[in-house]
């Protein structure tokens, strides 16, 4: 019996907010929309519109408390992640759907909501590079990989790895064969014009440029985290 004849069906959740960095889940959806059997549900608080980073526009099919039991449960990040963190009604849906998930999963800084609703304790994750420390803050071991998979948690680093990330989940619930499929009908052929993809290539000046340009934001994201941590330590006491 193939992978692909044992699920009878998926329902994958993905989890809106304001905010949303669009191709951390918009990647992944257009990979999760060509594999079998499967449910995509656009999940958010309300049905109201959900703006992006960038000023793109998303309507959500159905609300947390309309959302079935879902066999994926993914995160993406985006600077709106900084207000979830500290959510608690958010990070609620979150632990009830991860406690049942067959998988729990995020590209760039949506594993810094699974970690806030304490999800990726005692796994290994990644997420972008600019936040990998602040994932450790929250008790995660980090691994700077494109795609981290840790037996039912997956998780992808920043942005762009979100169709690597849709790519391994696909191989990991219907085998690499049809995963490879996805790959070529959507030609993922990636050939960048530039070498700077990553912190550990980019030429010095660009690092240095991107790291100052985002000094602010991360400043306050870190401060986030840090009280984030210390309502953890607190609820484990």
């Amino acid at each position: 019996m193939t992978v692909t004849e044992q699920i009878s069906s998926l329902s994958i959740g993905i989890v809106l907010f304001p905010d949303v960095t669009q191709l951390d889940f918009t990647g992944p959806y257009e990979v999760f929309a060509k594999l079998p059997k499967a449910q995509l549900y656009l999940l958010a608080e309300t049905l109201e519109p959900i703006p992006s980073d960038c000023g793109l526009t998303f309507l959500p099919d159905t609300t947390f408390a309309q959302a079935p039991a879902l066999d994926v449960l993914f995160v993406p990040g985006g600077p709106g992640i900084n207000a979830k963190m500290e959510d608690e009604k958010f990070l609620g849906f979150l632990k009830t759907q991860g406690k049942q998930a067959r998988y729990v999963t995020s590209v760039c800084t949506g594993s810094l909501l699974l970690a806030a609703a304490g999800l990726l304790q005692g796994y290994c994750a990644t997420t972008h590079w600019l936040s990998l420390d602040l994932l450790e803050m929250l008790g995660v071991k980090t691994v700077a990989q494109r795609v981290v998979i840790d037996r039912n948690r997956i998780t992808g680093s920043g942005v762009t790895a979100g169709i690597d990330f849709g790519l391994a989940l696909a191989a990991e619930l219907f085998g690499e064969a049809l995963a490879q499929a996805i790959q070529l009908r959507i030609e993922y052929n990636p050939q960048p014009p530039f070498n700077s993809g990553s912190p550990q290539t980019a030429p010095a000046a660009v690092l240095a440029r991107v790291i100052d340009a985002s000094h602010n934001v991360q400043e306050i994201r870190r401060q986030i985290v840090q009280r984030v941590v210390t309502q953890l330590q607190t609820a484990n006491k």
